[in-house]
């Protein structure tokens, strides 16, 4: 989760959507949520975190602490949740301290982290460890090393490079209460649920599927043992980790694929799945080519059920956005993925072998081959 751009230079003019987690998530010793999802959000009933008062003191640190140090550094929007922070951090100037030296914002964050910390362990009885002494006596450097930090090492930050997207991430922060407090509502449909889908897609299953349907510059031997390191083993088979409610795995469901030799019968197959989902079936799909986003959002449209099969495992701190978590609350929308989680930037492509892999892993849930509308009426 400590993503970074590797081609930016920190030490230059930009806008960053900061988040730092607690050292120890489940302490939450930053505050809790509370409030009403009935009221707004800018309402002092609606969905918000009631600090405490080392959430206070963080809050208190942020927006005072880092302009003072690093005048070129303004805070904006922020939230403090009861186990990470969020805000975002608009740069205006080259980063140079106070002493008049070239820094980057990796220092600027350290320094914050650094304050907190110090004040953290005074307000937690540590502060006698403060600089390697006890009570005026030098102690030895391990011991005042075994301090808990509160927060952890690092940060994840994501550039707006556009109005819409600095506008999406400064939403994102402000509904973060919100999206919290549904999802602590919830009955069990929004977490991260390992393991347990049965996808009786074995290993050299999948590893024959992909020999058939890809060319031989698309799938060699290395090419297959990095999908096989990447995708979750369960028993020898496949598995499967989700987000949402399993029970649509129990349905009928019907898989999604729309291959370029089929481009002439499209409306034909979107008509079939609509009729199909309408009918209470679950249509079930990876979302890859144009097509079958199509389908998909046209079935959703309609009110109907979809299991969606992501490209990517599940982050840490994974949730989706308020309307799918809405889908996902009324059980309309179920999230699976068959990989491990890594971080990948967003133009990076997917290859063939993974699209191919995908598809494979859609038609073993189902159970079914994906020409099904070409044939069942």
């Amino acid at each position: 989760m400590k993503r970074r751009c590797e081609f930016h230079d920190y030490r230059r003019t930009g806008i960053y959507h900061i988040t730092l987690v607690l050292n120890d998530r489940r302490t939450q010793v930053l505050g809790r949520i509370v409030g009403d999802l009935n009221r707004d959000d800018d309402d002092p009933n609606g969905p918000h975190v009631a600090l405490s008062a080392i959430g206070l003191m963080v809050q208190r640190e942020l927006l005072n602490s880092i302009s003072k140090y690093y005048s070129m550094v303004e805070i904006q929007d922020y939230v403090i949740m009861p186990d990470h922070v969020h805000f975002i951090a608009v740069v205006h100037r080259d980063v140079v301290s106070r002493n008049g030296h070239v820094t980057h914002l990796g220092h600027v964050i350290a320094g914050f982290k650094k304050g907190c910390n110090r004040l953290f362990w005074e307000m937690t009885g540590m502060e006698r460890l403060t600089d390697g002494y006890v009570e005026g006596e030098k102690v030895p450097s391990k011991a005042c090393s075994d301090r808990p930090p509160l927060f952890d090492s690092g940060y994840v930050d994501v550039m707006p490079l556009q109005s819409e997207q600095l506008e999406q991430q400064r939403q994102y922060i402000r509904k973060n209460p919100r999206m919290r407090l549904i999802r602590m509502s919830s009955s069990g449909g929004l977490r991260i649920q390992k393991g347990g889908v049965d996808t009786a897609l074995t290993f050299p299953a999948l590893h024959g599927y992909l020999e058939r349907e890809c060319d031989a510059s698309q799938m060699d031997n290395g090419t297959w043992l990095m999908l096989k390191e990447r995708l979750l083993d369960e028993g020898g088979k496949v598995g499967c980790n989700t987000y949402g409610h399993r029970s649509l795995l129990q349905k009928r469901l019907l898989p999604v694929v729309c291959h370029r030799k089929d481009k002439s019968l499209f409306e034909r197959q979107k008509q079939r799945c609509l009729q199909a989902a309408r009918d209470g079936a679950v249509l079930v799909s990876a979302r890859i080519a144009k097509g079958e986003q199509d389908i998909m959002a046209a079935v959703m449209a309609q009110g109907s059920a979809v299991i969606i099969v992501l490209d990517n495992g599940f982050a840490e701190m994974y949730h989706p956005s308020e309307e799918k978590m809405q889908a996902c609350l009324e059980g309309r929308l179920l999230f699976a993925t068959p990989w491990h989680y890594r971080y990948h930037r967003r133009d990076e492509k997917i290859s063939v072998a993974e699209c191919k892999s995908m598809n494979c892993i859609v038609q073993a849930l189902c159970r079914r081959r994906d020409d099904w509308w070409q044939y069942d009426e």
